[in-house]
């Protein structure tokens, strides 16, 4: 079962969030009653409609957006990825005008994973990082000088 829910897993990286996937493939790996948690999202994403939504707002600012799994633990029906995203931001994200830079962003999602499709997801990426990268917040050293 675990090898199976990190495939799972995976597909859900890199093919419903990478840029070159397929939003689709969200109505089979994810529950009519999914949930999703997101740290920087004023409200949780729900269903696979909410996840298509969610990740074509990534994929529209970072359409070369590429997911990469790191590393995978599983037990029971929880399921933890950590990933590296890596894009170029070239369309508009949270109301900031495209910039052309290279984002490198970390991130790790625990998800619940309940008869092949998943339930429940709480994803913590750097967002701060991102947006520092993007140029809409300043890093420590320029707010510095």
């Amino acid at each position: 079962m675990s090898e199976e829910n990190k495939a799972i897993a995976r597909r859900a990286l890199e093919e419903v969030f990478s840029g070159q996937g397929d939003l689709y493939v969200a109505d089979e790996l994810f529950a009519s009653n999914y949930v999703g948690h997101d740290l920087a999202s004023p409200e949780d994403i729900r269903g696979p409609e909410g996840v298509k939504e969610f990740a074509s707002m990534y994929r529209n600012a970072f359409p070369d957006v590429q997911m990469s799994v790191q590393e995978q633990v599983a037990e029971g029906d929880l399921m933890v990825t950590r990933w590296i995203a890596s894009g170029t931001h070239q369309g508009d994200i949270m109301g900031i005008a495209p910039t052309g830079n290279r984002v490198v962003v970390s991130g790790t999602s625990v998800e619940r994973i309940v008869d092949g499709q998943i339930e429940e997801t709480w994803d913590n990426y750097d967002a701060l990082g991102m947006m520092q990268q993007i140029g809409a917040i300043p890093s420590l050293e320029e707010a510095q000088a």
